[in-house]
């Protein structure tokens, strides 16, 4: 009996290990649902909404699923040719902005090719191994198989999403059912409310921040005179559902496109500076301001979950990996076992004179 505690928690270990492993190799299957269920959340206040002036769950669900699979047909429709063709310029991209940097570049490329040397020198003298090529798939092939399950993966998300909107508190109440005592019930049912509450208002919330800041930087790179900055946006929209890592990468982008488009590298640079001033203003104001103290995470556990589920699942991990984190943040906050966790998950400060009353109390038993 004395072991038993170390063999359940190697066990819970085990457990644990065994569902991160099943994520990964079921990320085709997994990663539809998990986006059904955050779409669902998403929309859910505005469904709440219209379900308080009459208008019942079911119709309101197919609303806002349809209204959402028209922007997504239009962003696709709008955004599909110009991406294609600047995915084929990209070699001629990359020459160019070598040129505009040459002065930046030239030490590397005298460095680079001093590697070469050397690695010639040690190399003259063995035998030159044969090369073997492995035919790849054609790009058409490729292009074809991505749209096919991208295209699927968004039907299941769009259907889950209108099933779970349209039946409104029905999986509520089979929770309730399934709870053996009262006091369990009312656990669960608040746990699953607060979860539901904060999880939807905050992504309601980033999500239309996001689209503020796609068209104030649309808006922005139009009057810079860069040709088609929707998509750019559109892609500021997608990347700031990343934290830190894709106003960063949006900077980057933005930068070296401009450096291709414009004449003068002092000019082309007023793109990126602009990009990156607006996305410091939301992130350092704004987005504090309206999601609010409660729903502010530690930045060190933010950060390692985006990595975490961008290894994990890639660029869709990486999305999904802020709502997880207040998921899961919730639910600590509601058993009392794992109020340590939530408290190192929350971003608020511990003052000094807490600290000294906790400590003084763990003193006393």
């Amino acid at each position: 009996m004395e072991h038993l505690p170390s063999i359940r928690r190697s066990l819970q270990l085990i457990v644990l290990i065994s569902l991160f492993v099943t994520a990964y190799f079921a990320k085709d299957l997994i990663l539809p649902i998990v986006l059904g269920f955050l779409l669902a959340l998403t929309l859910s206040p505005v469904g709440r909404g219209l379900h308080r002036v009459g208008v019942p769950h079911p119709v309101s669900a197919f609303l806002l699923v349809t209204a959402t699979t028209l922007v997504i047909a239009a962003v696709v429709l709008l955004s599909a040719g110009t991406v294609a063709i600047w995915s084929d310029e990209i070699p001629q991209m990359g020459r160019e902005i070598q040129i505009k940097l040459s002065g930046v570049s030239s030490a590397v490329e005298t460095m680079r090719s001093a590697s070469e040397e050397v690695q010639k020198l040690g190399t003259d003298t063995a035998t030159t191994p044969q090369e073997v090529v492995v035919r790849q798939p054609g790009l058409l092939d490729t292009a074809m198989d991505t749209v096919s399950k991208t295209g699927a993966s968004l039907a299941v998300i769009l259907i889950l999403a209108l099933f779970l909107l349209g039946s409104g508190e029905l999986f509520y109440l089979k929770l309730v059912q399934a709870m053996p005592t009262l006091k369990e019930k009312k656990r669960a049912l608040h746990t699953v409310y607060a979860v539901e509450k904060r999880v939807s208002r905050y992504l309601l919330t980033i999500a239309t921040i996001n689209a503020i800041l796609g068209i104030l930087v649309g808006t922005y790179l139009t009057i810079l005179g860069l040709p088609s900055a929707y998509i750019w946006g559109i892609a500021a929209f997608m990347l700031n559902f990343l934290p830190y890592i894709g106003g960063f990468a949006g900077v980057l982008l933005v930068a070296g496109f401009s450096l291709v488009t414009f004449d003068t590298v002092g000019y082309a640079m007023l793109a990126p500076i602009g990009y990156l001033t607006l996305t410091l203003v939301e992130g350092q104001i704004i987005t504090p301001w309206l999601v609010g103290r409660r729903l502010e995470m530690n930045t060190v556990a933010v950060f390692l979950t985006v990595v975490f589920w961008g290894w994990l699942w890639g660029i869709p991990g990486a999305l999904v990996a802020v709502p997880f984190l207040v998921v899961f943040k919730v639910v600590c906050e509601n058993f009392e076992p794992l109020h340590t966790i939530g408290s190192f998950l929350s971003a608020e400060q511990v003052k000094p004179d807490d600290m000294r009353d906790q400590a003084a109390m763990s003193a006393s038993e």
